[in-house]
């Protein structure tokens, strides 16, 4: 590749620094760090955009901040006008990526592919400016392959490079099955940038070994090779597991301000920093100043910690809802009293129900076993107060206000049917 960095004006040199250093801020790994920048340097000699890639099997469609880091990094490439590939894996997903897996995946349907494509779509909006996303469909071109393409894919690996994989590796170790159709994700998912020449491919630290896959396979058919940026897994609100559902410790996008703003002022405060690296649009300076402030004690980490819950519930919401967010925070938290606004459900059932039953009916909690923890916690309230018995038979009234945890409550609205 021509040293594109030679040929560059004194203005173009600073802004090639200023972009490499936001594109690079708070990334896990560049391969190779000398190859990005060189890629950064020709778009702009050449006024051309770079093609970054992120590849997508709609397995599970519910998105939550530990999501976002990657599409926070690809809205940034996006602001520097660089032309996001978004690759829906119709075709791979039937597969199933095989990384972290203990067994074999279960095989999607096409009409499972497609609809969490579509809630992909909508979720994934609330990031990026998707009207200037190209999204692509793989099994476009990969159901197009004829059994002696597919041969011939294969031969570009060798079956020893495959099970360098951690996740293989260990089923084989413990005489769990690998499916010969496994070795075939990465392939396909490396196919991708062949055929779709990408500059840049974008993924998580556990997709390392997918990612990389592209370039190996871009060399091959004499393409010019892909840079790949890998993204930090984000701890969750523990401060310890991976942020999941399943675990309990995350962050949803449609979340409503309140929960969003009141879970982040759980995050622990060590986290506190690579969140707004990770989660956030502020500029490098303002995040290297927010740390330094913490560091040196003239930030308090409450108040990073409700600068930061404003920038996500504006980000994901709007201004308004942001501050109607705050106001409630510390209404309800820092003084003691009942939100302004709580929402109201309607109660048709009995007028007198066990309060276990009660918190399961209104969906405050999933089962009774978790109702019964919550109020051994201490976290269940009924107008203010505190539930101490889980065998407490409740006397319904219109108007009365059940409190779960420290954010959410609804106030009933006795309808009883005559």
């Amino acid at each position: 590749m021509m040293n594109y960095i030679e040929v560059l004006t004194d203005k173009q040199l600073e802004a090639l620094e200023k972009q490499f250093e936001e594109l690079a801020s708070g990334v896990q790994e560049i391969l190779p760090v000398g190859e990005f920048k060189a890629k950064l340097a020709k778009s702009i000699a050449l006024g051309k955009p770079l093609k970054v890639k992120l590849g997508l099997d709609p397995s599970a469609p519910d998105v939550h901040l530990g999501h976002t880091v990657v599409l926070n990094k690809l809205q940034r490439f996006q602001a520097y006008g660089h032309r996001i590939q978004l690759i829906i894996g119709d075709f791979t997903g039937k597969i199933g990526d095989p990384t972290g897996k203990s067994e074999v995946r279960k095989q999607l349907t096409d009409e499972e592919v497609k609809r969490n494509a579509e809630t992909y779509f909508k979720q994934f909006g609330k990031v990026l400016n998707m009207d200037a996303v190209e999204l692509h469909y793989n099994s476009s071109w990969l159901s197009e392959l004829n059994f002696e393409d597919i041969v011939r894919l294969a031969g570009k690996i060798t079956v020893a490079r495959m099970l360098e994989r951690d996740d293989f590796e260990k089923r084989l170790a413990v005489g769990k099955p690998v499916s010969l159709h496994e070795f075939f994700y990465p392939l396909m998912q490396g196919y991708d940038s062949v055929v779709l020449e990408s500059d840049i491919e974008l993924g998580g630290t556990d997709q390392h070994f997918n990612v990389l896959m592209g370039r190996h396979l871009q060399e091959h058919y004499g393409k010019e090779k892909q840079v790949v940026i890998t993204m930090p897994l984000l701890e969750g609100l523990d401060g310890v597991e991976k942020m999941s559902k399943s675990k309990a410790n995350y962050i949803g996008i449609d979340d409503t301000p309140a929960d969003m703003y009141g879970k982040t002022m759980s995050i622990p405060d060590e986290l506190m920093v690579k969140y707004f690296k990770l989660l956030t649009n502020l500029p490098v300076e303002k995040i290297n100043d927010i740390e330094l402030s913490l560091n040196d004690g003239r930030l308090h980490p409450r108040d990073a910690k409700m600068l930061l819950g404003r920038i996500l519930v504006a980000m994901y919401h709007d201004h308004s809802a942001a501050e109607q967010a705050e106001s409630t925070f510390k209404s309800v938290f820092q003084k003691g009293i009942l939100p302004e606004i709580i929402p109201f459900v309607s109660w048709e059932g009995s007028l007198q129900i066990g309060i276990l039953d009660l918190l399961v009916e209104l969906k405050l909690q999933t089962s009774k076993s978790e109702a019964r923890k919550m109020i051994k916690n201490g976290g269940i309230r009924l107008n203010g107060e505190k539930v101490a018995d889980d065998n407490l038979l409740v006397t319904i009234e219109d108007g009365m206000v059940v409190q779960v945890g420290k954010r959410k409550f609804v106030e009933l609205k006795v309808n009883q049917i005559k």
